[in-house]
């Protein structure tokens, strides 16, 4: 964890919170899908993280592993994170947290999606971390390029477009149908009604 002192009162609250939402079960499927797809590219294969969500933000920590994840999704010769290094200097680690934030961007993960620098490196928001790369996995197997390592079953499946297309003939036919939402008066019929001033018939 960053140097910070403990927080009280509502901002440890809300911290308290955030931290309950980490899914310790997720974290298991997502060390085996990253140690997977990451597999000995470059010739180290990824070392396995300490178990928990203190070990998992270590392990995260100062980017490599993403950075490594990132570009195993990409043909060789097209990574997005040219050189990738371990370092020990805060500014170089979040440095490579932000490459792959923007080379997840553009792989195709909402912006809405993504995780901040700060909720990894300081560890202030793992759940969100857990998130996005959740998402990842799910968009990697969406794509089938080929280029995704594991079980597919690991990720919730993205919905994929459906998109119909209407001639001109059935979208006139479309205009003269009364929806069902405005009500309808078809069966409609006055059978079983009493006429207007006479008293109502209880059976």
């Amino acid at each position: 964890m960053a140097n910070r002192g403990p927080s009280y009162g509502l901002s440890r609250e809300v911290q308290q919170k955030i931290d309950r939402q980490y899914d310790p079960e997720l974290e298991q499927v997502l060390v085996r899908w990253i140690l997977a797809q990451c597999g000995t590219d470059g010739g180290t294969a990824v070392a396995q993280p300490a178990p928990g969500r203190d070990g998992f933000q270590q392990w995260l920590k100062d980017g490599t592993v993403l950075c490594r994840l990132i570009n195993s999704l990409h043909p060789r010769g097209q990574a997005p994170v040219a050189k990738v290094q371990a370092s020990a200097m805060a500014f170089k680690q979040m440095e490579q947290i932000s490459q792959f934030l923007q080379a997840a961007e553009r792989y195709g993960i909402n912006a809405t999606d993504i995780f901040q620098t700060v909720d990894l490196w300081e560890g202030k928001n793992m759940a969100c971390v857990q998130r996005t790369l959740m998402n990842l996995g799910s968009l990697a197997v969406a794509k089938g390029d080929g280029l995704f390592v594991g079980d597919p079953n690991w990720f919730p499946k993205k919905s994929q477009e459906n998109r119909r297309v209407f001639s001109e003939d059935k979208l006139k036919e479309g205009q003269s149908v009364i929806g069902l939402q405005m009500g309808t008066n078809r069966g409609a019929s006055q059978a079983g009604m009493t006429g207007y001033g006479m008293p109502r018939q209880i059976l």
